[in-house]
Formats: structure tokens, C-alpha cells, sequence
């Protein structure tokens, strides 16, 4: 994956995908007259098999039950930053969030070209009737969108450093937006204050036996509606 694609003049509007009669994907329609350097599930596709290949965390640790990888810087709204090629930094939401109020039904972004600032409210998440604002992790523009995730935000909670980025950056302040910004250590001592946290929470509303083993696994807004979005929100991403 991720190789120059050859193109054919044909009806393609009338044939199956390139990728689907190579054996990559499951049957698809041509859309683009096989086309495929200006085809956007072309695109996509490719970035999607390139996240997987550079971006996979070098190792992943557990705080309290949530996944704390190697390598990502982490904000404090719970956003994660993972430095690429040049000053190119891929975006996303961390494991913390996407298991308290996730899963998402839906995430907007910026569009390509738009600036984010760090600290800003940049993103916006959708859940039921629910909804919040997120802060961007670094300040720059907007390079590249997750189409697929922005089209079905569920993947984002299986697999929150992979399949679960956001958005690619061009950083305008790579280097003072660092600083801000928490990697490893700094990032587990985090996290567990926020798992602490959380668990006052649970033990206040619900007593010490809501959650099975002192870990959550997952969706807990649906599992314990009683916490309401309200207050799991504004521990996840503040006032």
C-alpha cells in the first residue's frame, strides 16, 4: 500500500475499483474513471495504510486501565500530538476520553487550510443530544482530514492512536507548543490523577462496586448514565 498507482483511460464509472481487482479491498465501483491520482478513496486509503505502518505506537503502557503509548505528546484536555516528517503533526483524542464519553456519533474539525491554536477549543464532539469542545493539542494549519472517522467516529474508541486521528497539522510553534505538552512520565503521573479522579466520582455517585476491578473498559457513559455527560464532560475537557 501506498505505492504510485498507475492509471487507465477506460470507462471506469463502469468497472470495479483498481484496488478491489488487485485484491486490497472488498468490491467497489469505480467512481473517478480509474483515475486513481486524483481519486479521494484513493487517498484515503493509502494515508489510512501509512498511519498504520509509521504512526503504530512503540509501545503502549496502562494507567488505571487506559493506554498511555510511547512517543505521543498528550495535552491536558486530552488531546494526543504524535510528531511526523517536518513539522507535520498528526492529531487525535486520547484513550481517557474516548472510554468515559465515547463513543462518538460524531467529531468535527477544521477543514483543510483552517488554523487551530493550541489551548482552543478546536473540535467539537457529538454524542446523542450531547456535545463538546475540545482543545488542539498544537497551533497550526490543517493539512489533512480522517475523512473515514468524520464520516463513522467509532473506530476512533477501538483503536484511539491509530485508526483514531483527527487530523494532520502544518505546526506554526512546534517547538514552544512542546513545551506545553506532556510525553511518557510526565504523561502517566497525569493520567492517574484523572483516573483518581474519575473513580471519586463514580465511588460518590455510585458506591466502590461500579466499576469491576478498579478499571474501565469502556463506553461508561452508557453503562453508568447516572454520571451524567455534564459532569464526565467537564472532568474530560474542563470549563
Amino acid at each position: 500500500m501506498g505505492k504510485g498507482r498507475k492509471t487507465s483511460a477506460g470507462k471506469g464509472f463502469d468497472q470495479p475499483c483498481i484496488r478491489h481487482l488487485e485484491g486490497d479491498i472488498g468490491f467497489r465501483i469505480c467512481t473517478n474513471d480509474h483515475d486513481c491520482s486524483s481519486c479521494g478513496f484513493e487517498q484515503n486509503l493509502v494515508d489510512h495504510y501509512r498511519v498504520h505502518a509509521v504512526v503504530q505506537p512503540v509501545q503502549s503502557l496502562k494507567v488505571e486501565g487506559f493506554d498511555v503509548p510511547g512517543g505521543y505528546y498528550f495535552h491536558s484536555g486530552h488531546t494526543w500530538a504524535r510528531v511526523e516528517e517536518g513539522l507535520t503533526v498528526r492529531i487525535g483524542l486520547d484513550d481517557f476520553a474516548l472510554k468515559v464519553l465515547g463513543p462518538f456519533d460524531r467529531i468535527r474539525v477544521p477543514l483543510v487550510g483552517k488554523q487551530v491554536k493550541q489551548g482552543r477549543r478546536d473540535i467539537a464532539l457529538y454524542r446523542g443530544g450531547n456535545s463538546a469542545k475540545v482543545r488542539s493539542p498544537v497551533s497550526g494549519v490543517a493539512t489533512a482530514l480522517n475523512q473515514e472517522l468524520l464520516e463513522d467516529a467509532r473506530p476512533a474508541a477501538e483503536n484511539p492512536y491509530t485508526d483514531g486521528w483527527l487530523m494532520t497539522i502544518h505546526s506554526t510553534s512546534l517547538r514552544s507548543d512542546l513545551k506545553n505538552l506532556m510525553i511518557d512520565r510526565e504523561t502517566e503521573a497525569f493520567l492517574a490523577g484523572e483516573a483518581s479522579a474519575l473513580f471519586d466520582i463514580i465511588e460518590e455517585v455510585t458506591g466502590p462496586m461500579a466499576v469491576d476491578g478498579g478499571a474501565i473498559s469502556g463506553n461508561l457513559l452508557e453503562r453508568l448514565p447516572e454520571l451524567g455527560w455534564d459532569r464526565l464532560a467537564g472532568l474530560v475537557f474542563g470549563s
